[in-house]
């Protein structure tokens, strides 16, 4: 067992979900434990693993914090070599590892106006010009990364890494607002919503805990957009 990973509500925990899919979809196992975002803040219920004070947080096996996504990502890789976090393919890591960093610091439109719930849908969605921007971009990182290294599969650069962990949310976001992308984007996105491990997350979700209004959009609502029927 790999420690003790700290994670918030699987509704709507964008970074959670990252960092459950970096052990996860990996075959790492890890014990986890779950933080309310209803009954107090964060940083107070991790007072017992200072300094953190965000999720997701691992606590490793020699006790250190770590809470930061693109950090757990990098430790567990150093750790587990074998698990493939990374390309092997040098060019391929190289992206992988540009379109984490862009996504680890970027997107704040389309984070900020579109907020993960993976509990409801959208049939429409106002697309202000900053969170469009942000949607042209992912089709251009995409649809490279795609062409280049994903071998003709679903994924950013060939088997899922690091990078397609981290755009998971991203994909949740696109589904769960109907937003328009082009058609390779929808593509990458129904990989996200068919994946086992994304599902099992998503499923556990739809009874984590109370709905938290500040995360309603008062938009027509409609059946989740499920690839698998």
């Amino acid at each position: 067992m790999s420690g003790l990973l700290l994670l918030g509500d699987r509704a709507y925990s964008s970074w959670s979900l990252r960092g459950w899919l970096l052990f996860a979809r990996f075959g790492i196992e890890v014990e986890t434990r779950f933080v309310s975002f209803f009954d107090a803040g964060v940083a107070e219920q991790l007072a017992d693993h200072a300094p953190a004070r965000t999720v997701p947080t691992w606590i490793t096996p020699e006790g250190v914090a770590v809470s930061e996504s693109l950090a757990i990502a990098e430790e567990l890789a150093s750790r587990h070599p074998q698990a493939g976090h990374w390309p092997d393919d040098p060019a391929a890591r190289a992206c992988a590892r540009t379109l984490t960093s862009e996504m680890h610091a970027g997107f704040t439109a389309l984070r900020s106006t579109c907020p993960m719930n993976l509990r409801v849908a959208y049939a429409e969605t106002p697309v202000p010009e900053a969170v469009a921007a942000d949607l042209a971009r992912l089709d251009t990182i995409w649809s490279h990364a795609r062409a280049r290294f994903g071998d003709g599969g679903p994924w950013l650069c060939g088997r899922y890494s690091v990078a397609d962990a981290f755009y998971a949310p991203v994909a949740a976001r696109i589904a769960t607002y109907a937003l328009p992308v082009s058609d390779t984007a929808r593509a990458y996105v129904d990989a996200h919503l068919a994946d086992p491990a994304f599902r099992d997350w998503r499923a556990a979700s739809l009874n984590d805990g109370p709905d938290l209004p500040w995360y309603a959009k008062d938009y027509p609502q409609t059946a989740w957009p499920d690839p698998l029927g």
